[in-house]
């Protein structure tokens, strides 16, 4: 009778531990796309300032500048609702401005406009691969979530489902082949 005790605290134990370790990993993906989301973010907000900075320049024509400089502004201001719509219309007003090559030319023989193109590229380049890390962080999470264990025992506690970021991030031609400070 003692012995059947013992085997059954002994697995309780161990269910517990796995349970709690599993907890634990939750947790730990919650945290990682918390800093995920937190390093896109950034890169959005960088893409968008440069954007901005770039139509205010006065190195690109009028038509265009006032194209990238509201597409840029809507991204910096949109609530968080509207935030996948707004940086996929940057992502176009930056396709359509500088789908040309003629256009990054004109802006690198502009004075600085070497290294505004150059922190345009990279900035474009790094919002797309911030975005892949967000949104397999949130897969990994939401995988983990699906299992019967998470739910049943509810080890996600009262932690939102997490969500990707959707957006169309394709960069414009002239930028995506651009090398630059990276």
């Amino acid at each position: 009778m003692i012995e059947t005790l013992i085997w059954i605290v002994v697995a309780l134990v161990a269910i517990g531990l796995y349970l709690s370790w599993t907890a634990g990993r939750l947790d730990r993906l919650h945290a990682r796309i918390d800093a995920a989301r937190a390093a896109l973010d950034a890169q959005l907000l960088r893409r968008a300032s440069v954007a901005q900075e770039l139509a205010t320049s006065g190195v690109l024509d009028p038509a265009a500048s006032i194209v990238l400089y509201e597409a840029a502004h809507a991204a910096r201001q949109a609530e968080e609702e509207q935030r996948e719509v707004a940086e996929s219309d940057l992502s176009q007003a930056l396709r359509a401005v500088f789908g040309e090559p003629e256009q990054m030319e004109a802006v690198r023989e502009a004075p600085g406009g070497e290294e505004a193109a150059g922190e345009l590229a990279a900035a474009v380049r790094r919002v797309p691969m911030a975005r892949r890390f967000h949104n397999d962080t949130v897969r990994a999470a939401r995988a983990l979530r699906r299992h019967r264990k998470v739910r049943w025992f509810r080890l996600a506690g009262h932690a939102p489902f997490p969500m990707a970021f959707e957006m169309d991030d394709q960069p414009p031609t002239a930028l995506a082949d651009r090398p630059g400070s990276g």
